[in-house]
């Protein structure tokens, strides 16, 4: 069997200071993953077979085989290339922003934008969230265990800036339950741009998180519903275990 894309040695010698040239390879592999996306999107993880794929990419099954020896191979791919895309992204954002509050907001922006104009690959992510297996998915976990972290790191560097007193993790989930089922709802007639919706969505959440540690002292009790109860039981994107 050919080797996977990710141990085929690159066509193309890399530059000392730049990205590797992306080659013919690179871009069928992206549309095959693209397909992909939206027949998970449709069928499911479990319901999709290579067959399916085959028939939505165009590729044949031989084809296919020579790219990915199986569809978790697939999955495995989509997943890897969301989070490291998004946390490159943020951590392109952040640099040289030095308010912990406006931080947040790129925290938020940076999700929604990404996954309103990828809200296929944002179902996937949130439904087949436990199907990986073994190494790739550590491998995904670790990558999901540092966006969480980067999280929780804007939100401690909140508290230290204006003397709050809050939950970071109970912070930190409750913006997940925000932002990460937006593809069931969000409509851009209705709800407007990425930038209008995430400006809303921050101004929501840094007045609870602030007002909310305020009322630690004051005795007021602030509820924080979400979106989806029975998924929010398992986190969606960035689903956690001790």
């Amino acid at each position: 069997m050919a080797a996977s894309p990710s141990t085929r040695p690159p066509r193309h010698p890399r530059k000392a200071n730049g990205p590797a040239p992306e080659t013919r390879f690179d871009r069928r592999l992206g549309e095959i993953l693209d397909h992909a996306t939206e027949v998970f999107c449709e069928k499911g993880y479990e319901g999709a077979s290579m067959r399916d794929l085959s028939r939505a990419s165009g590729v044949s099954l031989s084809g296919l085989y020579y790219y990915f020896e199986s569809k978790e191979r697939l999955l495995y791919l989509i997943q890897k290339h969301t989070f490291t895309t998004i946390l490159d992204k943020l951590k392109t954002r952040l640099e040289g922003v030095a308010d912990p509050e406006q931080r947040i907001r790129i925290f938020i922006l940076n999700h929604l934008e990404y996954f309103l104009v990828n809200q296929q690959g944002m179902k996937v992510l949130s439904h087949e969230d436990e199907a990986l297996k073994n190494g790739p998915s550590s491998e995904i976990a670790a990558i999901k265990r540092t966006y969480y972290r980067t999280c929780i790191g804007l939100m401690d560097d909140l508290k230290r800036a204006q003397g709050l007193d809050f939950n970071s993790r109970t912070a930190v989930m409750s913006l997940f339950g925000m932002i990460n089922w937006i593809y069931t709802w969000y409509s851009p007639r209705v709800d407007g741009s990425a930038q209008e919706l995430a400006q809303r969505m921050g101004d929501i959440f840094l007045t609870g998180v602030t007002a909310g540690s305020s009322g630690l002292s004051t005795g007021k009790t602030f509820l924080t519903c979400h979106p989806d109860p029975e998924r929010s039981r398992r986190g969606g994107i960035c689903s956690f275990r001790r």
